[in-house]
C-alpha cells in the first residue's frame, strides 16, 4: 500500500479539510469553573483576567528543575498575582504524555501548561487536546519572528501555531578526547560512520573502554537517532507518507548498526542512558541530546569533545534531526488559566530566560536575540549544537505524525540491536504496523 503524500499538500489538505473540522471544534471538554474556550477560530481573550494560580507540568528535560524554579521565581517577582506551581509530571516525555492523556480521559486534574515532545504534540492536535496559540500570541505581543524558524515552525499546522519551542535539541556526537588521542585519531567527530568503523578497533585497543561506541537507549532514542543512520545511507522511516523502513537502503543502514554490536563487536547498546555510560568511561563515543551536554561535562573526568553527527555512504551532511519539546496549553482548562499560562509561556521563552535555560542544560537557545556570549565563554561546546542546526533535516513523518510509531520503532530496534533479529523481516513487520497506524488513526481524521 502506498501512502505517498507530499507534506505541503498534506498540510494544505488538513487546513482545508479535516484541519478545518478540528479547528471548529477545538474547545475541549467542558470544565466546572470559569469560562471555557469554545472553538479554535473563536478564542478571544479580550476582557479575560488571568487565573491566580496555574500548574506547569514538566519532566525537567536536561535536568532543568533548578533553572525552571529560578525562572518561575523571576516570573513571580514580575507577576505577583499569578502563582505557578511546578509539577514533576514524569521522568521523561513518555511518562508526562501518559499522565496528560489520563487527565484528558478523566476530564479533571489538567495542567494549564504542559511539556509536549516532538512525537506527542500532533496526537494532542488530532485529539483536540490543545489550543492554537495565535490569538494569545497576538494579544501578548509574542515576537514569533525572533524564534529560530526551524524550531518554531515545527509546531505550525493547518495555518496555526500549536506550541512554542522549549527544550529543543539535536543529537550530538560526543567523544572522549583522551581516548581519541591515545588511539592516534584526529580530535574531531568522524565524517561518516564508515570512517568511525575504521577507527573503532584502534579505540578499543588503546582506550581500555568496554566499547568504542555506545548506541543510545532504545526506548527513548531509537526512532530519533537512527534517522541519522538511515538518512546517511539514503534510507528513512518514511518518505512523506510512504513508509520506507523496509527499503534496501534502510535495511543496509540498520544492518550496519547491528553488525557494530554483533559481527564487529565495537559497539554496545545502553540499557538506560548512553550519556551516563559515556561520562562513566564505558565507551569512547556516543550520540546523545544536546540537553545532555551540561550533565556530561559535569560528570566526566576526561576531556569531552562534541561534533556534528556522522554521515554515511550516500549523504555526509543534512543527516541530523531536530528534536526535543515545546510547551502547549490544554483545551480543557478555563480561559483564565489559558491566559495566565500564555503569560508564563511568553516569559519562559524570553531571550534572557532561553539563554539561562541553555546555559543550565545545553539545549538550543530558541530565540535569535538571546545573548549567548557569556554562556559560550563558559561552555563553548554549545556553539557546535547551534551550528549544527543549520544542517538539520526535518524528521520523518512516520516518527512525528503517527501516534505510537516511536514506540514501535524502538521495539523493532530492540529486535535488531539486542536480540540479533533479522533486519529485513523486522523492518517488513514494522512497515505493516506503521501503515496500520496511519490507516486507523491518522487517515480518517484527515478525510473527516
Amino acid at each position: 500500500m502506498s501512502l505517498i503524500l507530499d507534506r505541503r499538500l498534506f498540510l494544505t489538505l488538513a487546513s482545508a479539510g479535516a484541519g478545518a473540522v478540528a479547528l471548529s471544534a477545538c474547545g475541549g471538554p467542558t470544565t466546572t469553573t470559569g469560562s471555557v474556550a469554545t472553538t479554535a477560530a473563536d478564542i478571544d481573550f479580550s476582557g479575560v483576567k488571568p487565573a491566580a494560580s496555574i500548574d506547569f507540568w514538566s519532566n525537567h528535560p536536561g535536568k532543568s528543575q533548578d533553572v525552571e524554579k529560578s525562572i518561575i521565581d523571576k516570573f513571580h517577582a514580575k507577576y505577583p498575582d499569578i502563582k505557578v506551581n511546578l509539577v514533576t509530571a514524569g521522568a521523561n516525555y513518555e511518562e508526562i504524555a501518559q499522565k496528560f492523556q489520563t487527565a484528558q480521559a478523566a476530564k479533571s486534574g489538567l495542567p494549564s501548561l504542559v511539556v509536549l515532545s516532538d512525537v506527542w504534540w500532533f496526537r494532542y492536535y488530532l485529539n483536540e487536546s490543545i489550543i492554537p496559540l495565535d490569538s494569545l500570541v497576538e494579544q501578548l505581543g509574542v515576537k514569533l519572528a525572533d524564534f529560530r524558524a526551524s524550531l518554531v515552525d515545527d509546531y505550525k499546522y493547518a495555518g496555526k501555531q500549536w506550541a512554542l519551542p522549549y527544550g529543543r535539541s539535536t543529537p550530538l556526537f560526543y567523544y572522549n578526547r583522551d581516548h581519541f588521542a591515545a588511539a592516534g585519531l584526529p580530535d574531531r567527530a568522524p565524517k561518516t560512520w564508515q570512517e568511525f568503523a575504521g577507527w573503532a578497533p584502534k579505540l578499543k585497543a588503546a582506550s581500555g573502554a568496554q566499547y568504542a561506541f555506545m548506541h543510545p537507549a532504545l526506548a527513548g532514542y531509537a526512532g530519533w537517532t537512527l534517522q541519522n543512520n538511515l538518512w546517511g545511507e539514503g534510507g528513512s522511516w518514511s518518505k512523506d507518507w510512504d513508509i520506507t523502513c523496509d527499503s534496501a537502503e534502510s535495511v543496509a543502514a540498520l544492518q550496519a548498526a547491528q553488525d557494530s554490536v554483533y559481527k564487529d563487536g565495537w559497539a554496545g547498546v545502553s540499557s538506560k542512558e548512553s550519556a551516563d555510560d559515556f561520562a562513566a568511561g564505558l565507551a569512547s563515543a556516543t550520540l546523545s541530546s544536546t540537553g545532555s551536554l551540561i550533565g556530561i561535562l559535569k560528570s566526566a573526568s576526561f576531556n569531552v569533545g562534541v561534533g556534528f553527527l556522522p554521515g554515511g555512504s550516500k549523504a555526509e551532511t543534512g543527516v541530523c534531526p531536530t528534536g526535543g519539546a515545546g510547551l502547549g496549553i490544554p483545551s480543557g482548562v478555563t480561559k483564565e488559566e489559558q491566559l495566565a499560562a500564555a503569560m508564563f509561556l511568553q516569559f519562559m521563552t524570553e531571550p534572557e530566560n532561553t539563554a539561562a535555560f541553555s546555559a543550565a542544560t545545553g539545549y538550543m537557545p530558541t530565540r535569535m536575540s538571546a545573548d549567548m556570549a557569556t554562556v559560550l565563554a563558559k561552555t563553548p561546546q554549545i556553539k557546535t549544537a547551534m551550528d549544527q542546526l543549520a544542517v538539520t533535516h526535518v524528521q520523518d513523518n512516520a516518527r512525528v505524525f503517527l501516534p505510537g510509531a516511536d514506540q514501535e520503532m524502538a521495539k523493532a530496534a530492540a529486535k535488531i540491536l539486542t536480540q540479533q533479529g533479522d533486519v529485513q523481516a523486522t523492518m517488513t513487520e514494522l512497515k505493516a504496523t506503521l501503515e496500520r497506524i496511519y490507516t486507523k488513526d491518522v487517515q480518517p481524521r484527515l478525510k473527516a
